[in-house]
């Protein structure tokens, strides 16, 4: 029998970039991304995503490893003969030409005559529903607006490959919540492969097919946002994504989703230690739906690898039964199937 795979769009073979001093800001790293797909490159500042990101755009130089797109080695081109096009955070609208010069820009320098370069953004501006607004400069359209500018003007070039350096992150966060919904239809519909750089964990389960968790140029997980979610790999994806607790058993590290824990008022004489923690409720958070109890376990000194601090989400009926307060001791417990082991971070 033989298995079919989705070929790849991206392929990066031992990727590093070194700058002058101190460690690779990417660091050897491989990664497939799969023809057609949305990709989200994460992490938190400094962990290498958008230098990643810069060298497949052939805006930054490879100090080592090789870059592939579909099977193509475009280590060493430059950025307009890649195949890729960039759609850059801030936009980068010329503020002196109109929405469709701006996205005829890149075909007048290369020479394509002004009727068909006219014309070929004028379909691409009322594809992104923005053709009533052609003649408009940036400075008169809104920031959802501008977005949907840059991304005609991005793709007038028919990129095989489209990469996206945060560009959510300029947007009020309900225009953000929005657009990140219209960056989805529109990679659907075109079915290009999206790589999409974001600090924002709840931008990259919402948007993408495949999540790559990043920290000091290391990948530390690759999957789909269910898996990354329900079984971060170690406890820096734990921690970085959110919504688990790190504990310390005598099994070992292990993840526990703050919504699989249960509590219990007051403090029980015998703990085994095995599925059970004591703790006093630090903080109490009414989030709408749910309520969000910080809580610490007593004994532990908070450093940075501790696991005394803890988080448990209730739902707002479940805490109306039992409305918890700052200072009460409670019991925490979980089920030993909601539980699963966490390696170091950085062993992937």
């Amino acid at each position: 029998m033989t298995i079919q795979t989705v070929p790849a769009a991206i392929e990066l073979i031992a990727l590093t970039k070194r700058f002058a001093q101190g460690k690779p800001a990417v660091d050897n790293i491989n990664l497939r991304i799969a023809s057609g797909s949305y990709c989200c490159l994460l992490g938190p500042s400094g962990c290498g995503k958008s230098t990643t990101l810069r060298m497949i755009a052939g805006h930054e130089s490879v100090t080592s490893g090789d870059i592939l797109l579909e099977n193509r080695n475009i280590t060493d081109r430059p950025a307009a003969a890649r195949g890729t096009a960039m759609m850059f955070q801030s936009f980068a609208l010329f503020p002196h030409l109109s929405a469709l010069d701006n996205v005829a820009f890149s075909l007048k320098m290369k020479g394509i005559a002004r009727d068909e370069r006219l014309k070929k953004a004028n379909d691409l501006l009322e594809r992104v529903a923005m053709g009533h607004l052609a003649q408009r400069k940036p400075d008169e359209l809104s920031g959802g607006q501008q977005q949907r500018v840059a991304l005609a003007r991005a793709l007038i070039t028919e990129p095989r490959v489209l990469l996206l350096d945060e560009p959510l992150s300029a947007l009020d966060p309900f225009l953000r919540i929005q657009m990140r919904a219209e960056l989805r239809r529109w990679q659907k519909e075109l079915g290009l492969t999206f790589i999409h750089v974001t600090h924002s964990q709840e931008e990259a389960m919402a948007l993408a097919d495949t999540m790559v968790v990043m920290n000091h140029g290391l990948i530390e997980q690759v999957g789909s946002p269910h898996t990354i979610y329900n079984r971060p790999a170690n406890e820096f994806v734990a921690r970085f994504m959110g919504g688990h607790n790190v504990l310390d058993t005598p099994a070992g590290r292990i993840g526990v989703r703050t919504d699989h824990m249960q509590i219990t008022p007051g403090s029980a004489a015998q703990l085994d230690g095995a599925h059970n923690k004591r703790a006093v409720i630090t903080d109490v958070e009414y989030q709408g739906t749910y309520v969000l109890l910080g809580l610490q376990n007593p004994g532990i000194a908070h450093t940075a690898h501790s696991t005394a601090e803890m988080s448990v989400m209730l739902s707002e009926a479940r805490f109306a039964e039992h409305p918890y307060a700052v200072g009460e001791q409670v019991q925490l417990s979980w089920l030993p199937e909601a539980a699963h082991a966490l390696q170091a971070a950085g062993a992937m």
